[in-house]
């Protein structure tokens, strides 16, 4: 039977300086001066929207995530009057993690004190890379230098708690080059590092003229080189791109990827909602383009579709799949509304092949990938369609 999991909110910001040419998320280049109020005024609109008409205001929000785009580019006093309407709208968690995504140029990292004192406890910087060259391939606007230097920034103002966005598989890219990014990166002690491979997106501008990118052979000893090392140094992977020191798993990552709910405003924005009273788990999905999402509630709203029960199997265990410790039945049942007996056959089958394997965590029995199951996740999941 469903029930209701942990509650999390994004925010989206959609403007960039400039649109990066690997990136496919909603975002919109802008040179001029931002709607800034009139966005965050759409966002409290949209908010206190979705709460009334799915009755989410009685539940604790566990974490907050801002992402974009490029939300370092509005002010920290715009992040404050956002954060405080909110917690008028809903109650924050005692131990709410709050998230802004950030660039590590010189003039957003001069705002990091601001952000701060709004509220915010969580800063993600989008490195990329340490290598000059390689952030110049991947069109990134910022230098190594300061990358570093909005890393001692952010640590000066009081962020302990901080993650360091890293890609590899660049292009051109040596082995040696990726370890050097790591070895920077854990130099500065980051609590948590995303660390994940360039992929090329449709709809992308490498997508239309591809670089070129290591072979499978180099990408192969990175991954394995890479995982060593920051295992090595006390980062343990809980999820597939995902890194923590002991105590700093991303809250809302990890309730992303088991399945939670999470409310989603801004231009572009998703969200997944557990409906128990319905026996319903719906997605929604708002306007892309900024002008239409800030014409008013009307215009907001792309979709909004029920997630049906055919479809709650896959659905769970592409995200729950991701996470290194794996989900139990509990989780299973209460998330998706199932009875396990509908997975319980081809999660024996995948035992018996050395692809999936039963651990006990907190005296619970949790089904995960074995290493190799990991390594060949999507044939893993192929098994449950």
């Amino acid at each position: 039977m469903l029930a209701r999991p942990p509650l999390s909110l994004y925010i989206h910001i959609p403007w960039c300086i400039r649109k990066c040419p690997y990136c496919d998320f909603n975002s919109h280049e802008s040179n001029s001066p931002l709607p800034e109020h009139e966005y965050i005024e759409a966002l409290l609109e949209d908010l206190a929207h979705e709460f009334s008409r799915f009755g989410q205001n009685q539940r604790e929000l566990i974490s907050i995530f801002i992402g974009g785009g490029t939300p370092s580019l509005f002010s920290g006093d715009s992040y404050r009057a956002l954060l405080h309407r909110i917690s008028e709208l809903v109650n924050f968690s005692s131990k709410i993690e709050i998230t802004l995504e950030a660039n590590p140029g010189t003039v957003e990292a001069e705002r990091f004190s601001s952000y701060r004192d709004a509220g915010i406890n969580r800063l993600s910087l989008g490195i990329q890379s340490f290598n000059n060259d390689c952030l110049l391939k991947l069109g990134r606007i910022h230098n190594s230098e300061e990358s570093l230097q909005a890393i001692e920034i952010a640590k000066g103002v009081g962020f302990k708690n901080f993650n360091l966005d890293l890609m590899h598989g660049l292009p051109g890219q040596e082995s040696e080059q990726a370890l050097n990014d790591l070895q920077i990166a854990i130099s500065v002690a980051p609590t948590h590092i995303s660390w994940y491979q360039l992929t090329i997106e449709p709809n992308t501008a490498f997508y239309r003229y591809p670089p070129q990118l290591p072979h499978e052979a180099i990408l192969e000893k990175i991954q394995e080189d890479g995982q060593n090392l920051l295992e090595s140094h006390g980062y343990v992977q809980y999820e597939v791109s995902a890194f923590a020191k002991n105590g700093f798993t991303s809250l809302h990552n990890h309730n992303y990827w088991s399945f939670g709910d999470y409310l989603g405003v801004g231009a572009g924005a998703h969200g997944k909602l557990t409906l128990p009273n319905e026996n319903k788990l719906i997605r929604i999905r708002k306007q892309k383009q900024p002008n239409s999402y800030l014409q008013g509630q009307a215009r907001r709203e792309a979709e909004l579709k029920d997630i049906p029960k055919q479809e709650r199997t896959v659905e769970f265990l592409m995200n729950a799949l991701r996470l290194k410790d794996g989900f139990n039945q509990i989780q299973f049942e209460s998330r998706t509304g199932l009875a396990f007996s509908v997975i319980s056959k081809r999660v024996e089958y995948q035992i018996e092949n050395g692809l999936m394997q039963r651990t006990e965590k907190d005296g619970e029995e949790f089904f995960s990938t074995t290493t190799i199951g990991y390594r060949f996740l999507n044939s893993v999941l192929e098994e449950f369609l």
